[in-house]
């Protein structure tokens, strides 16, 4: 086998391959015997029919077409071997020439990975916020962790602000009673947003027994995006009562005994998570720093592939489990389509970018991953994803993702590699040892998972 390539862009080149009709044996061997076992001929025993006698009943064609479709995945592996060429996605394989006995000639088109030269970037400089906690900060926390021990007791008066009401709703569209639009025994805390707009504005005033009715747009459900003529009726107001801010209520929402420590430890925790928010802060701007500073040409096709990956995953996962179709997303966002179309091109642009430029760098550094990184990372991914880390790890296997969070974890190596090369200072002029702050940032990723 002889093969030349051709480079069409730094994206893309065109592989000649020239295969003599000798090295199409084992294919036409497997061939033959591939059709012995499909056919039937009178006078032969299954699987025994002489290759001459499939020739004259079936055509030599067919045969050699089985040879070729056989064939071609190994020569053009071959090739691409040969060449040490990074390809992406499949090839588009024509055949120019197939003469029996004589020769079988080739071409594969295919996308590679483009050459990237890293430049040095230890010289690259960002800002990010400085972590700052005031106590007005640590105030609305602790207030926070309050709401969550409030108490509830049923009042015999007219529904106000804060109040915990229970009701029965019955939506309308044109008249007709939804199916799916009937609720009874909801539980809701007017002012919190949580369901129907104006059902607070319904609501207040009334006293336990008291009737209302309101239009509304619904947010979910057969009638999702339709306005609704919804009837409301409150069967119990209860207000709620917030425990009192002392030592007592440390006691009941922490492991702490006194107030002054449940403050110092949320002081602590917000520390924390604003420690991790700089983090990533830093990451993404050192890694914005970094790709202008390279130039990576993209793949048309991988760049149509992922955009269009992006969307459906949009309209069939992330909106799907809304109730929104994407007219109405980009509706209520205020977006055109066009407008969407750039902004998802920009991102999927900047995705397959920041791979291939982090990808460079794993090889140019010479990252490695070791068992315990993967799993650390096995397990993030599991709790992100709200699965164990047995069943992820399980589905992770299964699916053949092995590989790509071994890439996933390796990247982020090579990112951290660019930040700790990097100068990074806070709002107030404070250089950030990112370094030394790994323990709080983990603790930090924790609560932030938590909430």
């Amino acid at each position: 086998m002889k093969s030349a390539v051709e480079t069409l862009n730094p994206t893309r080149v065109r592989l000649t391959v020239e295969v003599p009709f000798e090295e199409l044996k084992d294919s036409l061997d497997a061939a033959y015997k591939k059709i012995n076992q499909q056919v039937t001929v009178k006078g032969f025993r299954k699987g025994k029919i002489p290759a001459r006698v499939i020739d004259q009943r079936f055509g030599r064609g067919a045969v050699l077409e089985e040879a070729v479709n056989d064939a071609l995945p190994k020569f053009y592996t071959e090739a691409v071997n040969e060449a040490e060429l990074n390809v992406l996605g499949q090839p588009e394989v024509d055949i120019t020439e197939l003469k029996d006995n004589e020769t079988l000639n080739f071409t594969a088109e295919v996308d590679i990975r483009p050459a990237i030269e890293i430049p040095d970037y230890s010289g690259i400089e960002v800002e990010v916020d400085a972590i700052e906690v005031s106590d007005e900060d640590v105030d609305k926390a602790v207030e926070e962790l309050r709401e969550r021990f409030a108490s509830t007791s049923p009042v015999e008066r007219a529904a106000e602000d804060g109040d915990v009401v229970t009701i029965d709703l019955e939506a309308k569209v044109e008249g007709e009673v939804l199916e799916d639009g009937v609720a009874s025994g909801v539980s809701y805390t007017i002012g919190s947003g949580e369901l129907l707009e104006g059902i607070d504005d319904a609501v207040k005033g009334l006293e336990a027994g008291g009737e209302a009715t309101f239009t509304s747009e619904l947010k979910g459900g057969s009638a999702a995006g339709k306005e609704s003529e919804v009837t409301v009726k409150v069967t119990q107001v209860a207000a709620r009562e917030l425990p009192s801010l002392d030592d007592d209520f440390a006691q009941l929402a922490s492991e702490f005994d006194t107030l002054d420590e449940l403050k110092a430890d949320s002081r602590k925790r917000l520390e924390n998570m604003k420690q991790y928010d700089q983090a990533t802060q830093a990451q993404e701007r050192v890694l914005e720093k970094l790709l202008e500073l390279v130039e990576v040409p993209v793949p048309e096709k991988l760049l149509a592939d992922e955009i269009q990956t992006r969307t459906h995953n949009l309209e069939h996962h992330q909106l799907g489990q809304m109730g929104l179709d994407l007219d109405k997303y980009l509706e209520i966002q205020g977006k055109s389509r066009e407008e969407f179309d750039a902004e998802t091109k920009e991102q999927a642009e900047k995705g397959i970018k920041t791979q291939f430029v982090l990808d460079e760098l794993v090889n140019k550094e010479k990252l490695n991953v070791n068992q315990e990184e993967l799993t650390e990372h096995l397990m993030r991914r599991a709790q992100s994803s709200g699965m164990s880390p047995d069943q992820f790890a399980q589905a992770v296997v299964e699916g053949g993702q092995v590989p790509m969070l071994v890439g996933e974890v390796a990247r982020g190596k090579a990112l951290a590699v660019v930040v700790e090369a990097a100068t990074v200072k806070d709002t107030n002029g404070e250089v950030v040892d990112l370094e030394d702050d790994e323990d709080e940032t983990a603790a930090a990723e924790a609560e932030q998972t938590e909430a």
